[in-house]
């Protein structure tokens, strides 16, 4: 059996991170392999912005840019620097000795081998799983604040979630919007205290406890324009006029492939090193939404993703991978 050939640097994943890596993996003349993906997990290559219609807070972009020509524009730039892309999963890795094994295909038939790896898979958000709430994303269904809320700028719109995350999203939003329902399925919130307080003392949001979403209208309108509402106390439901619902109750790392082979927070994100990119494994670097639960935006990502083709380019200079 042939041995499969050595390449400096792979990349997992092709979102903003794996891209920007890719294209400044190519520039270093790393010759660089993108696994960009296939269906993992519900993202397909290009990740979380494939699924968004207008990215407004891209810098370079005055007017604005649809998600998924974004992305097309990244996948290009990486491919004419000279990435070469592999449209499928992985499925299985070996960090334990070098050169890096990483298997593709359903069937784990395909074996790629390299010095070094820069992990970006990303992490997917959470949704409610209501029926209508696929149907309404990106048409008022939205788990980014940042990203969306001035969409919704004098509106009035919801939010669903308990902890710091759903305290920031509502405080963010309003300052931008009309008023903010915040609603969590439980009295007691899971947010700091200092969160809490901020939240409790604005005037713009309401807050309802013990309350959960039981549906998102109007499917037929090709937009939000109102939540059903449901009081887990008196089981009541009311019907919400809103033109948007931002669910913050959190994201899954698409990090199973690596438990066991890098050391990952108790949140199931990768552990880098400060200020680096670097995991536990010298050669095994982490950018983008998998290593980072705080910012989650794609230029922070990208950076990241730069930041780990630099590591990766100063490692292998400096004798790693051999």
């Amino acid at each position: 059996m042939t041995e499969p050939a050595i390449c400096d640097v792979l990349v997992i994943g092709s979102g903003p991170a794996g891209l920007t890596a890719s294209i400044y993996a190519a520039r270093a003349n790393l010759r660089p392999l993108c696994i960009e993906g296939f269906n993992a997990g519900g993202l397909i290559p290009g990740g979380q912005l494939m699924f968004t219609t207008d990215v407004e807070n891209y810098p370079g972009f005055p007017k604005g840019i649809q998600g998924q020509e974004l992305m097309a524009m990244m996948r290009e730039q990486a491919e004419r620097q000279g990435t070469a892309f592999i449209t499928s999963d992985v499925q299985k890795v070996d960090f334990s000795k070098r050169p890096f094994s990483v298997w593709v295909g359903e069937g784990e038939d395909i074996l790629y081998r390299a010095r070094a790896v820069i992990i970006a898979t990303g992490a997917r958000a959470n949704y409610l799983g209501l029926p209508n709430e696929e149907s309404l994303k990106n048409r008022g269904v939205s788990a980014c604040a940042v990203c969306d809320g001035a969409l919704f700028r004098n509106q009035d719109v919801a939010v669903v979630g308990g902890g710091d995350t759903a305290m920031e999203e509502a405080s963010y939003l309003a300052g931008l919007c009309s008023s903010v329902t915040l609603l969590h399925r439980r009295e007691e919130f899971r947010a700091s205290k200092a969160m809490q307080s901020r939240v409790e003392a604005n005037p713009k949001i309401r807050i309802l406890r013990s309350h959960v979403v039981s549906d998102v209208l109007d499917v037929t309108q090709g937009s939000v324009t109102g939540i059903d509402v449901k009081n887990l106390k008196t089981q009541e439901v009311k019907r919400i006029d809103v033109q948007a619902l931002f669910v913050a109750i959190g994201h899954t790392p698409m990090t199973d492939l690596f438990r066991g082979q890098l050391d990952l927070h108790p949140n199931g994100y990768i552990k880098v090193s400060g200020g680096s990119t670097q995991t536990n494994v010298p050669g095994v670097f982490a950018a983008g939404d998998c290593a980072d639960w705080v910012y989650r935006q794609a230029v922070t990502a990208a950076g990241t993703g730069c930041m780990a083709a630099l590591d990766a380019e100063r490692w292998l200079s400096a004798g790693g991978g051999h």
